[in-house]
């Protein structure tokens, strides 16, 4: 049953319309620095995963088709008939079944530093009891250190901080239904029959979803395009903010 997420709809009606999706343990400030650019284009959406920010939190396990017709509500609810999709890590997941199950709701398609399979199902299973018995502040540490190169949270401490009380702030129960939603995926077969021009973005650096999960959507989905960005690691769009938005804008607008 599909939950009504918290979401921000900004933009003059009547232009395209471009969704955000973010990361696991993130909300839906991630994406400021591309909604800014890109909203005299779009009209931008942006919202909170279940279980994530300020969306309803109703008890895991989740699975990505549920996650997936909280997006196709989402959409349905605000009127939106087609828009461009564009996610990150458990976002991309979700942007790929969105695209796979209700292609035309999808006008293109942009992944990022995403996976269309990622295991091992131990560790998820793993990471959700730990979240579930310690809060998910107990794992920050180590998510951090993969959201974000070396060189880059030296040099910025300040975002590091903002994303660790974003992320240690999140639900234990809505993190850990999340990662029994990843642990259970595999879109490596739908993904074959998407039909939206798609863009897939890799950090070079990252360790969540290396490149080669990219290489590998990209493979799958007829015509894809892929690219990969160095520096970066797993959270690309905030570590490297410039460079991605004009890459999404690029292939966004091109005919």
């Amino acid at each position: 049953m599909p939950v009504e997420v918290r979401h921000e709809f900004r933009g003059k009606r009547g232009s395209p319309a471009l969704v955000f999706t973010g990361s696991l343990g993130t909300d839906l400030t991630m994406w400021a620095p591309q909604a800014d650019l890109l909203k005299p284009r779009f009209c931008t959406l942006r919202y909170d995963i279940r279980g994530h920010g300020s969306s309803p939190v109703p008890p895991g396990p989740y699975s990505m088709d549920d996650l997936g017709s909280d997006l196709v509500a989402l959409l349905d609810r605000l009127g939106i008939e087609r828009a461009s999709l564009c996610g990150l890590s458990i976002g991309g997941m979700i942007s790929m079944w969105v695209a796979a199950h209700a292609p035309e709701r999808v006008d293109r398609l942009v992944l990022c530093c995403t996976s269309a399979r990622l295991g091992p199902r131990e560790s998820w299973i793993e990471r959700a009891a730990t979240v579930r018995a310690e809060g998910v502040g107990a794992i920050a540490d180590t998510v951090l250190g993969r959201w974000f190169t070396a060189a880059f949270a030296a040099a910025h401490p300040d975002v590091i901080e903002r994303m660790r009380g974003i992320l240690s702030s999140t639900d234990r129960e809505g993190y850990a239904g999340c990662c029994e939603a990843i642990a259970d995926m595999d879109l490596r077969g739908a993904i074959t029959s998407i039909s939206a021009p798609t863009l897939v973005i890799a950090g070079a650096e990252d360790p969540s979803t290396p490149p080669e999960h990219g290489r590998l959507i990209a493979g799958l989905i007829p015509g894809a395009r892929f690219e990969v960005i160095s520096p970066a690691a797993h959270l690309a769009t905030i570590e490297r903010p410039d460079l991605t938005t004009a890459m999404i804008l690029r292939f966004l607008t091109e005919p």
